[in-house]
């Protein structure tokens, strides 16, 4: 997930620190300093940067309440938030200054008493909305709620999805867990990511190796009762000796209705995965170096 930061340069000094912070925080960011380069549009750029960004940052400060450029780029955010229909906008207070009338209503992390609390409020919100290991989906038909977890069971490791599906038109939900086993070669590879410090990148390759699994094998389970319901699969490449093995297991809870309900597996699976791919940090270049290299080893067989 990408922050834009919305700010004067009059207030650059301060701005700077905090985005450096961020950055030591895994969060990702876009501020016009570290991004434009001589030779680019300025309105395009930034217009690209607000759209495409997950949420806007907006420092608020005697000269930047009376910019222009921030009151153009607090006015797209508003908007979006509109039309997406969720938050959008963080207001960030770094003095004491006229708040714009759209934001009152707002909660603001507050840096003026306080710097390294207004630090942590930031943080906090910024993991609301872009935490990579849980949240909510919404659509026309009801929610989902998700979240992984992982670890190892008997030296192996493995990566577990909890999904809670709550349908508008039923007073009944639908709680899935799906749990992929890694074998001994995926275990020794995910121990090799973890000493470069990339084992989110390991996660992120066995998560995507699931998705694929699930979107090519259309993974269903009909409930005809109260009882957990369990399908299971492989995922395998002999060529490197890679090897996943996939548990899924439904169950309904609340008011039965007396119908069988199908629970499409897959297409939780789908959405997790676009979330994620809007959520998810991108690597660095030192991650990328640290990952070619970890690539490059052998894939051992100890675990």
């Amino acid at each position: 997930m990408t922050i834009f930061i919305s700010y004067s340069h009059a207030d650059k000094k301060k701005v700077n620190v905090l985005a450096a912070y961020m950055v030591k925080q895994n969060a990702s960011i876009w501020i016009d300093t570290w991004e434009l380069n001589v030779g680019d549009s300025i309105i395009q750029r930034i217009q690209e940067a607000i759209t495409k960004s997950d949420a806007l940052l907006v420092i608020l400060s005697k000269a930047s309440v009376e910019s222009e450029w921030c009151k153009k780029e607090l006015s797209t955010g508003l908007i979006r938030e509109l039309d997406e229909k969720r938050i959008v906008v963080l207001p960030v207070l770094l003095e004491d200054c006229e708040i714009p009338l759209f934001l009152r209503d707002k909660k603001f992390a507050d840096l003026r008493a306080d710097f390294d609390n207004g630090l942590s409020e930031i943080m906090d919100a910024i993991a609301r909305v872009s935490n990579p290991n849980q949240s909510r989906i919404s659509d026309d038909e009801g929610y989902t709620d998700w979240a992984v977890d992982w670890g190892e069971t008997n030296g192996f490791f493995n990566l577990r999805f909890t999904i809670i599906y709550s349908a508008t038109s039923l007073k009944m939900t639908f709680l899935t867990e799906v749990i992929v086993i890694c074998n001994e070669v995926t275990t020794a590879r995910q121990k090799q990511f973890e000493a470069a410090d990339l084992d989110w990148i390991g996660r992120m390759i066995i998560s995507e190796a699931l998705f694929d699994f699930a979107e090519s094998d259309d993974f269903r389970v009909m409930l005809d009762s109260s009882f957990p319901q369990s399908i299971e699969g492989a995922i395998q490449d002999p060529k490197i000796g890679t090897a996943y093995q996939v548990v899924a297991t439904c169950r309904r809870l609340g008011e039965d209705n007396g119908k069988d309900q199908i629970v499409n597996i897959s297409d939780y699976l789908k959405k997790i995965r676009e979330y994620l791919r809007a959520t998810s940090k991108q690597p660095t270049p030192k991650d990328l170096q640290k990952l070619m290299q970890v690539m490059a080893t052998p894939m051992g067989t100890e675990r």
